[in-house]
């Protein structure tokens, strides 16, 4: 398609061969089912988020148990502190097993090494779960 302009140079016109590309497309498309693209992302977004909610309740379940093992400990921690401030003389250790076997002792220099020992074990495990906890991420 030619156009002449006043200056007489002959010119092809750019506009008409857009607008007819546009009108195959168009064409095309209209002839062809859509799906609209929210939809498939919103479906993938809700798979995601299934998947996310129950690693998250997971994640959540194991901070959970971090934590109660550590209120367990700060209560054994607090219940040996008073047991060390509050011994006296007539204190006594006793350990047994499964087999109803027994160890007794009443010598308060081992009760103190025994409670110590069991204090110090106590205080860095509790450090160690603190820190898991520190370090956690939902």
């Amino acid at each position: 398609m030619l156009k002449v302009k006043q200056n007489g140079i002959a010119k092809k016109e750019n506009g008409s061969v857009k607008k007819e590309v546009k009108k195959e497309l168009t064409k095309e498309v209209i002839g062809k089912t859509i799906i609209p693209i929210k939809t498939i992302k919103s479906s993938s977004k809700e798979q995601k988020t299934s998947v996310n909610i129950d690693d998250r309740i997971q994640k959540f379940e194991k901070l959970r148990g971090l934590a109660t093992q550590r209120e367990r400990l700060t209560e054994t921690l607090n219940d040996l502190t008073k047991f060390n401030y509050n011994q006296d003389d007539s204190s006594s250790f006793f350990l047994r097993d499964s087999h109803n076997l027994e160890f007794k002792t009443t010598n308060t220099n081992l009760i103190k090494l025994v409670t110590t020992h069991l204090q110090s074990t106590l205080e860095q495990r509790k450090s160690e779960i603190e820190e898991q906890i520190v370090q956690f991420e939902l």
